[in-house]
Protein backbone atom coordinates (compact mmCIF):
# COMPACT_ATOMS: atom_id res chain seq x y z
CA UNK A 1 0.00 0.00 0.00
CA UNK A 2 1.31 3.69 -0.94
CA UNK A 3 2.19 5.68 2.85
CA UNK A 4 0.08 8.77 3.23
CA UNK A 5 1.78 12.42 1.57
CA UNK A 6 0.31 14.19 4.25
CA UNK A 7 0.09 17.64 4.74
CA UNK A 8 3.76 17.82 5.71
CA UNK A 9 4.94 16.07 2.61
CA UNK A 10 2.81 18.06 0.07
CA UNK A 11 3.73 21.08 1.39
CA UNK A 12 7.60 20.15 1.55
CA UNK A 13 9.90 22.72 0.34
CA UNK A 14 13.44 22.40 -0.79
CA UNK A 15 15.71 24.52 -2.86
CA UNK A 16 15.67 21.57 -5.61
CA UNK A 17 12.10 21.83 -6.61
CA UNK A 18 11.69 22.35 -9.98
CA UNK A 19 11.37 25.84 -11.00
CA UNK A 20 9.95 27.60 -14.02
CA UNK A 21 7.34 25.62 -15.69
CA UNK A 22 7.65 22.20 -14.78
CA UNK A 23 7.71 23.77 -11.02
CA UNK A 24 4.34 25.45 -11.52
CA UNK A 25 3.02 22.26 -12.71
CA UNK A 26 3.88 19.62 -10.29
CA UNK A 27 2.51 22.36 -7.72
CA UNK A 28 -0.67 22.07 -8.92
CA UNK A 29 -0.41 18.64 -9.61
CA UNK A 30 0.34 18.35 -5.87
CA UNK A 31 -1.86 21.07 -4.19
CA UNK A 32 -4.92 19.82 -6.28
CA UNK A 33 -4.56 16.50 -5.72
CA UNK A 34 -4.38 16.30 -2.20
CA UNK A 35 -7.54 18.92 -1.65
CA UNK A 36 -9.27 17.17 -4.07
CA UNK A 37 -8.34 13.65 -2.93
CA UNK A 38 -8.38 12.43 -6.74
CA UNK A 39 -7.43 9.17 -7.91
CA UNK A 40 -4.34 10.13 -10.20
CA UNK A 41 -6.44 9.03 -13.14
CA UNK A 42 -9.05 11.38 -12.59
CA UNK A 43 -6.42 13.91 -12.23
CA UNK A 44 -4.23 13.03 -15.03
CA UNK A 45 -8.40 13.44 -16.98
CA UNK A 46 -8.91 16.45 -16.18
CA UNK A 47 -9.92 18.94 -19.40
CA UNK A 48 -9.96 22.69 -18.91
CA UNK A 49 -13.53 22.59 -19.55
CA UNK A 50 -13.94 20.73 -16.30
CA UNK A 51 -12.93 23.76 -14.29
CA UNK A 52 -14.99 26.42 -12.37
CA UNK A 53 -13.28 29.32 -10.85
CA UNK A 54 -14.96 31.69 -8.59
CA UNK A 55 -14.80 33.62 -5.76
CA UNK A 56 -14.93 31.04 -3.21
CA UNK A 57 -12.66 28.77 -4.90
CA UNK A 58 -12.57 26.24 -7.54
CA UNK A 59 -15.31 23.32 -8.60
CA UNK A 60 -14.05 20.50 -10.34
CA UNK A 61 -16.17 18.26 -12.62
CA UNK A 62 -15.11 14.88 -12.67
CA UNK A 63 -16.71 12.70 -15.40
CA UNK A 64 -15.92 9.33 -14.87
CA UNK A 65 -13.87 7.86 -11.63
CA UNK A 66 -13.42 3.72 -11.28
CA UNK A 67 -16.68 4.01 -8.97
CA UNK A 68 -18.62 6.09 -11.64
CA UNK A 69 -18.74 3.64 -14.67
CA UNK A 70 -21.97 5.04 -15.83
CA UNK A 71 -20.29 8.98 -15.79
CA UNK A 72 -22.92 10.31 -13.98
CA UNK A 73 -20.31 12.49 -12.74
CA UNK A 74 -19.54 14.57 -9.73
CA UNK A 75 -18.52 18.01 -8.77
CA UNK A 76 -15.63 18.26 -6.04
CA UNK A 77 -15.08 22.09 -4.33
CA UNK A 78 -11.72 22.93 -3.58
CA UNK A 79 -11.57 26.36 -1.41
CA UNK A 80 -8.92 28.60 -1.69
CA UNK A 81 -6.30 27.81 1.34
CA UNK A 82 -5.72 30.60 3.81
CA UNK A 83 -1.79 30.20 2.47
CA UNK A 84 -0.93 31.03 -1.23
CA UNK A 85 1.80 28.60 -0.91
CA UNK A 86 -0.55 26.03 0.23
CA UNK A 87 -3.66 27.06 -2.24
CA UNK A 88 -4.62 24.95 -4.70
CA UNK A 89 -6.60 27.31 -6.70
CA UNK A 90 -3.95 29.98 -6.83
CA UNK A 91 -1.46 27.07 -7.94
CA UNK A 92 -3.40 25.61 -10.95
CA UNK A 93 -4.29 29.12 -11.55
CA UNK A 94 -0.66 30.07 -12.23
CA UNK A 95 0.29 26.80 -14.36
CA UNK A 96 -2.71 26.95 -16.68
CA UNK A 97 -1.66 31.07 -17.28
CA UNK A 98 2.53 29.96 -17.39
CA UNK A 99 2.03 27.20 -19.97
CA UNK A 100 -0.90 29.29 -21.31
CA UNK A 101 -3.34 26.65 -21.70
CA UNK A 102 -7.25 27.30 -22.43
CA UNK A 103 -8.91 24.50 -24.04
CA UNK A 104 -7.69 20.70 -23.57
CA UNK A 105 -5.92 18.62 -21.03
CA UNK A 106 -5.21 20.45 -17.59
CA UNK A 107 -1.45 18.47 -16.98
CA UNK A 108 0.62 17.90 -19.71
CA UNK A 109 4.34 16.52 -20.52
CA UNK A 110 6.64 19.29 -21.19
CA UNK A 111 9.99 18.89 -23.52
CA UNK A 112 13.41 19.40 -22.46
CA UNK A 113 12.78 22.86 -23.76
CA UNK A 114 10.03 23.64 -22.02
CA UNK A 115 7.07 23.31 -25.08
CA UNK A 116 3.66 21.43 -24.04
CA UNK A 117 3.33 17.74 -24.75
CA UNK A 118 -0.21 15.82 -24.45
CA UNK A 119 -2.15 14.56 -21.39
CA UNK A 120 0.41 13.38 -18.08
CA UNK A 121 -0.25 9.55 -17.50
CA UNK A 122 -0.60 7.93 -14.16
CA UNK A 123 3.08 7.38 -13.75
CA UNK A 124 3.97 10.89 -14.38
CA UNK A 125 2.04 11.74 -11.37
CA UNK A 126 3.42 8.46 -9.36
CA UNK A 127 7.00 9.97 -9.87
CA UNK A 128 5.96 14.05 -9.44
CA UNK A 129 4.53 12.40 -5.88
CA UNK A 130 8.07 10.22 -5.49
CA UNK A 131 10.22 12.96 -6.13
CA UNK A 132 8.24 15.00 -3.59
CA UNK A 133 8.92 12.59 -0.74
CA UNK A 134 12.24 12.33 -1.78
CA UNK A 135 12.87 16.14 -1.41
CA UNK A 136 11.22 16.06 2.22
CA UNK A 137 13.14 13.49 3.24
CA UNK A 138 11.45 10.21 2.68
CA UNK A 139 12.00 6.68 1.12
CA UNK A 140 10.09 7.83 -2.60
CA UNK A 141 9.64 4.22 -3.37
CA UNK A 142 7.09 3.94 -0.14
CA UNK A 143 5.00 6.38 -2.34
CA UNK A 144 2.77 6.28 -5.48
CA UNK A 145 0.43 8.27 -6.88
CA UNK A 146 -2.36 7.08 -4.79
CA UNK A 147 -0.32 8.81 -1.93
CA UNK A 148 -2.07 12.09 -2.14
CA UNK A 149 -5.22 10.87 -1.93
CA UNK A 150 -4.75 8.46 0.90
CA UNK A 151 -2.64 11.45 2.31
CA UNK A 152 -5.93 13.89 2.42
CA UNK A 153 -7.86 11.00 4.13
CA UNK A 154 -5.54 10.71 6.68
CA UNK A 155 -4.78 14.59 7.70
CA UNK A 156 -8.53 14.58 7.65
CA UNK A 157 -9.05 12.20 10.15
CA UNK A 158 -6.08 13.63 12.08
CA UNK A 159 -8.09 16.98 11.84
CA UNK A 160 -11.36 15.37 13.20
CA UNK A 161 -12.43 15.80 9.81
CA UNK A 162 -16.37 13.25 9.83
CA UNK A 163 -16.28 10.26 7.70
CA UNK A 164 -19.34 11.90 5.91
CA UNK A 165 -17.20 14.99 4.71
CA UNK A 166 -14.35 12.99 4.06
CA UNK A 167 -16.66 10.59 1.40
CA UNK A 168 -17.58 13.81 -0.34
CA UNK A 169 -14.75 14.75 -1.26
CA UNK A 170 -13.35 11.89 -2.16
CA UNK A 171 -16.26 10.14 -4.06
CA UNK A 172 -16.22 6.59 -1.67
CA UNK A 173 -19.59 4.74 -1.55
CA UNK A 174 -19.09 3.31 1.66
CA UNK A 175 -17.05 3.47 4.94
CA UNK A 176 -15.39 0.96 5.06
CA UNK A 177 -12.79 1.55 2.15
CA UNK A 178 -12.35 5.15 3.85
CA UNK A 179 -11.69 3.09 6.76
CA UNK A 180 -8.74 1.45 5.23
CA UNK A 181 -7.29 4.86 5.07
CA UNK A 182 -7.97 6.14 8.50
CA UNK A 183 -6.88 3.41 10.65
CA UNK A 184 -3.71 4.94 11.32
CA UNK A 185 -4.94 8.02 11.75
CA UNK A 186 -7.25 6.83 14.28
CA UNK A 187 -4.44 5.41 16.28
CA UNK A 188 -2.95 8.24 16.97
CA UNK A 189 -6.04 10.70 17.44
CA UNK A 190 -7.38 9.05 20.65
CA UNK A 191 -4.11 7.28 22.02
CA UNK A 192 -4.47 5.77 25.43
CA UNK A 193 -0.51 5.53 25.26
CA UNK A 194 -0.49 9.81 25.19
CA UNK A 195 1.04 11.19 28.06
CA UNK A 196 1.44 7.89 30.18
CA UNK A 197 5.21 8.49 30.33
Amino acid sequence: RAAPATVGVVLARRPRVAAGLGGARDRAVRLVGFAGAFRRSELVGLEVGDLAFSARGLEVTIRRSKTDQEGAGRVVALPFAASADACPVRALRAWLDAAAITAGPVFRSLDRWGKLGGALGGRDVARTVQRLAGLAGLDAALFSGLSLRAGFVTTAALAGKSDRSIMAQTGHKSRAMVDRYTRVASAWRDNAATGML
